[in-house]
């Protein structure tokens, strides 16, 4: 089962680290996404730009609003995707549990991934047909 890793970091910590620690928080974490790879469990990850660089897009009022960045209640953002082959919830737990991430950026959500329409959705499928093999 493929599970997404949601990796939350506070990007006034970021900002303020030297670059050598950055550096070196980033080698710790490529250094494990070399472990899940070689044992399977690697599906893919990206990086994200600073929260600054985001929008939001919202249905308001008849039509679609934008805004700058998240509107998040927490200092914490979004700072990158992982995307994690395991048996279940428990191996990801324990996967992630050891992502040097969590101990030096932030928290991490995982969610597993709802495949099927994954799958059904990059086969082309419209809308009812999407809606009518989950059913």
């Amino acid at each position: 089962m493929k599970y997404v890793c949601l990796g939350f970091m506070d990007e006034g910590k970021w900002a303020s680290m030297a670059a050598a620690e950055c550096e070196a928080m980033m080698k710790e974490c490529f250094a494990y996404d070399e472990i899940l790879k070689r044992d399977g469990h690697f599906i893919s990850d990206t990086a994200l730009q600073s929260s600054g660089n985001a929008v939001t897009l919202r249905w308001y009022q008849s039509k679609v609003s934008v805004t700058d960045g998240p509107f998040a209640e927490t200092k914490e953002q979004l700072g990158g995707i992982l995307i994690l082959e395991a048996r279940d919830l428990n191996q990801a737990i324990q996967l992630m549990s050891n992502h040097p991430g969590v101990r030096l950026g932030g928290p991490f959500e995982i969610r597993p991934m709802h495949e099927e329409i994954t799958t059904r959705a990059m086969e082309g499928l419209d809308a009812n047909e999407l809606l009518a093999s989950i059913k």
